[in-house]
């Protein structure tokens, strides 16, 4: 099985292989350790699989091409249970070869019902999870059950997260395909239909979608699209228009998805911002199921995410706090249950996930909502789990993001991030008015801000080549610039595999320092000057490790002639208020972590051992 995978499946009169791989290699980045496709063709099952990158299947299929059908389902893995080999790769196949399944996610109970297939004469062939799946469903069509109907009584004995996708040699015309926990859209087509695990595998057929909501079966023929409940009861379905075209999910002429994607981020945080507060001014949210008096009564708030979305959460603590005087926790959702939380009706639980199914971060809610705590999520991805099981959502308009490690991702959650505490500031009166729109004004002057400073990186980009060898770099940070160290360092290390540490400047001496040595690259987050007192203690933190040989990497704002004498290298940051200079600090980073590992020729998109987002615990 695979934690975050692609899938496709595909009924209509093209050449369906075709179809299901150009869908592949769009969803790539969802996982990428081993690709597979199956047709049903002349009442069999015909199935090409192999480990490794997509271009592994497509050199099989070249050389052995399947027989030609208008109906297939495929998919990319990205390893859990079994590692990544030609035989768990999948699709899986029923024993008796009439069914053939692809999955997403984890069946937490799968050990059990191995036993069950044991005792009646089935012995998998892989180690994956996603086999069992197979074999049972072969045994309901073997008794008789339609596709959908099978894969109704399956699911209704499967227990975890998974999106599971399937054929019948016998049923010529029909995908069934089902979901729980895990992501899975319908693309509606003109004599043609689909279902994928993200819009990108169909948006150069159709743009016509469906939301499947869930524990929700959609059977899928050339002609016809129907969907039902686990329970078998028909279902009722959410259409929409997909307003992003394909060119979204190219290259635009840049060399990695990533560099492009940074180089969108001034447009992804105007439209964030964009639509955000009404004539008078007053702060509007997407959609805010929580009453004002609620939001009054709330005496904590707790932030939880995993990754860049947690570095996110950081920076939202400093500027919560700031504007609404209300205490803020921010807590990795992998740990927030475990350890017995104090959540309550009082309490607001921030969730911030770019793909909305991030299954840490969705156990963490439904943990939080047991205790009645009101649960506001920030995420990029329109009708995504999290989003629908939360009590109100602020969408981040970053648009889709195909490199695996984050860039506009996180500036989008940043935004989302101070709307939310000038909101909270607007309904509890922390703020006046007026206030918050000074606040607003500096925030729509970020775009420009950003676009200045993507004109101007031959300095950022002599630098990496200057690093390429370093074996590990530092970066430092006080304030709102401490979550910008770590995510910093967090891009060197999915991008670049070097060692890479963020430290909060103040704690240099308290055993950070010992790893200075002579040459060792730090990059230094300088305050903003408004901050006299830390500016200066930064400044001493720069002499200290200056003075033990360190090469200093200092980003300061325009005008902090302070600094300089003390840098062997400056990038000059836009000035903007303190609590937003993450917004602009982050960028110069992101583009020496894509350029460090350009040059180290690594690939920027796809990172080694990493998934775009992780649907399982």
């Amino acid at each position: 099985m695979s934690a975050m995978c692609g899938i496709v499946g595909y009924a209509g009169p093209k050449s369906a292989v075709d179809v299901v791989v150009d869908g592949l290699r769009r969803l790539e980045y969802r996982g990428y350790d081993s690709a597979g496709v199956c047709v049903v063709a002349d009442g069999h099952l015909s199935v090409a699989k192999r480990a490794g990158k997509l271009a592994n299947l497509e050199k099989e299929l070249a050389e052995h091409p399947l027989p030609v059908s208008g109906l297939a389902i495929g998919h990319t893995r990205w390893a859990t249970h079994g590692g990544p080999t030609d035989t768990n790769a999948h699709p899986h196949l029923s024993a008796n070869g009439r069914v053939a399944v692809v999955h997403n996610g984890i069946i937490e109970n799968f050990a059990q019902l191995r036993s069950e297939l044991a005792e009646v004469g089935i012995t998998p062939v892989s180690q994956t999870d996603t086999e069992i799946a197979a074999q049972l469903l072969g045994l309901e069509v073997e008794k008789g059950a339609g596709l959908s109907e099978a894969l109704r009584a399956v699911c209704n004995r499967l227990e975890g997260a998974f999106t599971l996708v399937a054929v019948d040699a016998e049923q010529p015309d029909t995908v069934a395909a089902a979901r729980r926990n895990s992501p899975l859209v319908v693309g509606v087509g003109d004599g043609e239909n689909f279902v994928a695990s993200d819009v990108a595998a169909f948006i150069e057929h159709t743009r016509e979608a469906i939301e499947l909501g869930q524990d929700q079966v959609v059977t899928i023929t050339p002609s016809t699209v129907t969907v039902q409940t686990f329970a078998g009861e028909p279902a009722t379905v959410r259409p929409y228009h997909v307003d992003w075209d394909l060119s979204a999910a190219e290259k635009g002429g840049f060399d990695w998805f990533m560099r492009k994607e940074i180089y969108e981020q001034p447009k992804a945080v105007a439209d964030t911002l964009l639509g955000r507060h009404d004539a008078s001014g007053a702060l509007r949210l997407d959609e805010i199921r929580i009453s004002q008096a609620e939001l009054r009564a709330v005496d904590k708030i707790i932030v939880i995410a995993c990754g860049t979305s947690f570095y996110a959460g950081l920076v939202a603590k400093y500027a919560i706090e700031h504007w609404t005087r209300v205490p803020c926790e921010v807590e990795l959702a992998s740990e927030f249950r475990y350890r017995d939380p104090i959540v309550g009706p009082t309490t607001l639980v921030v969730t911030i996930s770019q793909s909305g199914e991030t299954a840490d971060t969705l156990m963490a809610i439904r943990h939080a909502r047991e205790q009645k705590a009101k649960v506001l999520a920030i995420c990029n991805t329109n009708g995504s789990t999290i989003p629908r099981e939360s009590d109100a959502v602020i969408y981040t308009h970053a648009g889709p993001e195909i490199g695996v490690a984050s860039t506009k991702g996180f500036l989008t959650q940043l935004v989302a991030c101070y709307l939310l505490g000038l909101y909270l500031a607007q309904v509890r009166g922390t703020k006046f008015g007026d206030e918050i729109a000074v606040l607003i004004e500096e925030l729509d002057k970020i775009p420009a801000a950003i676009e200045g400073q993507l004109g101007d990186m031959a300095g950022v980009l002599q630098l990496a080549a200057d690093f390429a060898e370093a074996p590990s770099v530092l970066f430092l940070g006080r304030h709102v610039g401490y979550p910008v160290a770590l995510e910093g360092a967090l891009k060197l290390k999915e991008l670049a595999y070097i060692h890479a540490e963020g430290f909060a400047a103040g704690e240099l001496k308290h055993g950070p320092i010992a790893l200075i040595e002579n040459e060792l690259p730090v990059f230094v987050v300088m305050p903003p000057q408004g901050r006299d007192m830390l500016h200066d203690k930064v400044i001493s933190n720069i002499q200290e490790i200056r003075a033990r040989g360190a090469r200093t990497i200092v980003l300061a704002e325009e005008g902090d002639a302070d600094a300089g004498p003390y840098a062997d290298v400056m990038i000059t940051l836009p000035k903007v208020p303190t609590l937003l200079q993450p917004l602009v600090a982050i960028v110069p980073l992101q583009i020496f972590a894509c350029e460090l590992a350009t040059r180290k020729g690594h690939d920027v998109d796809q990172p080694r051992n990493l998934a775009k987002s992780v649907t399982v615990e």
